[in-house]
């Protein structure tokens, strides 16, 4: 199986700001990477491959820290990369950054975001085809959601969430047609805390 996980909460999430690649885990990020790790720790996990940001690449390390497996960092797996509006809080920008036809300034459009997540998507494969056991791949919102939406098969009567929570875990059925067995469940955060959760829920 591919456990597909989005990375912990960063201070980025919290205040509702476009992340930069260098954006660590919050403190709570931190708790809910240790609670997935947890949770994940005797599941058989035994590869994990991250992005390479660093709140997903912290997040990985939880889990590799709790399983003892080889982690590896693949670039192919980063965030849609928004180029000059990073670091701009979300009620600056005066528009609507995830609009279909929006291209970032020095960033990705969509389709060119699809397709990189698409050549992410083949190599996930090849993993997951070489490991013997499940892989870990631990990536961002809108990664989540493109591969939902285009290449995993989620059930009858299901929808593609348009939020993917912090540290959310997707099991995905090995091999084709890649069926969904758990979406984007966090029950492992189940008595974290009592806050409201203000996180952005994609990027």
């Amino acid at each position: 199986m591919i456990f597909l996980i989005r990375h912990g909460e960063t201070l980025g999430n919290a205040s509702r700001t476009v992340q930069r690649p260098d954006n660590p885990l919050s403190p709570r990020g931190f708790a809910q990477a240790e609670r997935l790790a947890r949770r994940l720790s005797r599941e058989g996990i035994a590869r994990i491959v991250s992005s390479d940001h660093a709140r997903a690449a912290m997040t990985a390390e939880r889990l590799q820290r709790a399983t003892g497996v080889p982690l590896s960092l693949d670039p192919l797996l980063q965030e849609r990369n928004f180029g000059d509006i990073r670091g701009t809080p979300y009620a600056q920008l005066g528009f609507d950054m995830f609009e279909p036809d929006y291209e970032p300034p020095n960033g990705e459009s969509w389709p060119v975001f699809h397709a990189r997540v698409d050549r992410a998507w083949a190599q996930v494969q090849a993993l997951a085809a070489a490991t013997e056991g499940h892989l870990a791949v631990v990536t961002h919102g809108l990664v989540c959601r493109s591969l939902a939406a285009r290449h995993l098969v989620i059930g009858d009567g299901a929808i593609v969430p348009e939020r993917w929570e912090n540290t959310s875990l997707t099991i995905v059925e090995c091999p084709a047609p890649w069926r969904v067995r758990l979406l984007n469940c966090v029950a492992h955060l189940a008595d974290l805390d009592t806050a409201p959760r203000v996180d952005s829920g994609v990027v």
